[in-house]
Parts: C-alpha cells; structure tokens; sequence
C-alpha cells in the first residue's frame, strides 16, 4: 500500500474499475494523492504489477462486517448426551426417546451412553438391542453416525440429524 510497493511502474486501475493505465511510481502516488484514496497493490506478481486507487480504510472496514455476517448466519452443531441404563422403564425410554427427537430436530448431533454395572456387562447384546430400538424410533428425525460401540463400562452411538428433516426445520425457523 502507498510507499510500501517497490516496483518501478504499476498499473493503475480507477476507483470504478476502468484502466488508467501503466504509469510510473511516483505519477500513481501523485494521482492518489490528489484524488484524497490509497494506491493499493491487489495483483503483485503480474507485469507490472496492478494497484488500485481505494480508500483502504473503508475497503476494510467493510470486509469486517462480511466476516460478521458470515459468522452471524453460521450455524454450529453441538452435541448433546443423554445417559441410560440397560434396565430402563418404559416411560424413562419414551422421555429419552422423544429428547432424542428434540435434539435432532434442533440440529444437534446426540451422543446416547448406556452404562454397565456389575454383571449387565457380560450382556452387551442388551445395550446394543436399546439403542438400536432408540434408533428405529428416531429413524424420521436422525441417522446413526457412529454405530454402538463398548468403551470400558459403556456402550456410545452418535445419532446425527437427517439431512431432509433438517431442511425443513430450518424453514419452520425461518417462517417465525
């Protein structure tokens, strides 16, 4: 930018896009001067390089709130636990259930554990039988990701919102 650029000769481009042309270094700074803007070097490499009159403060500026928006509309997908046990009552498995269908309708990625005491780990077929039944019956709302598997006293599987469902949801949100 400004006294910064070291080539001799530059090409100069107008604040609205149209070619000045190529001119020597001090004619450039003389021109941005007098115009109250910045000579700004956007293409370094080519012969010889491209700069461009700009008021680079405001050029900045307004990259920021580009990123500021792109940042607003962003959205992050967090991932949300829910903890069982083997011998789970009906009613306790249908408010999992339908926590689970909550979580993935809101975009949220669920990790369901399920934790083995005493000898329930010697029968890891009816953790896996659970959450599995749990995946059927969020079927509609989510996919498995990551299938059950036992690490230590417990049994995870990571269930990830559909992509289908997750559109339509996005449009109720957008509807309010």
């Amino acid at each position: 930018m400004n006294g910064a650029i070291r080539a001799k000769e530059v090409r100069v481009v107008a604040p609205d896009g149209s070619q000045i042309g190529v001119k020597k270094l001090n004619e450039a700074l003389w021109l941005a001067e007098q115009l109250d803007l910045d000579l700004v070097e956007v293409a370094p490499n080519s012969k010889p390089p491209v700069c461009r009159l700009m008021d680079y403060g405001k050029y900045k500026y307004e990259q920021s709130v580009k990123q500021r928006e792109a940042r607003k509309n962003q959205t992050r997908t967090q991932v949300k636990e829910l903890r069982m046990k083997v011998r789970i009552g009906d009613h306790d498995f249908d408010i999992t259930s339908r926590k689970t269908r909550e979580f993935l309708q809101d975009g949220d990625k669920v990790k369901l554990t399920i934790r083995f005491r005493g000898r329930e780990q010697e029968r890891p077929e009816f953790g896996r039988e659970l959450l599995d039944r749990l995946a059927e019956d969020v079927a509609e709302y989510g996919v498995v990701e990551q299938t059950p598997k036992i690490e230590g006293r417990s049994m995870t599987m990571v269930l990830a919102p559909s992509k289908t469902h997750k559109s339509s949801s996005a449009k109720q949100q957008q509807d309010q």
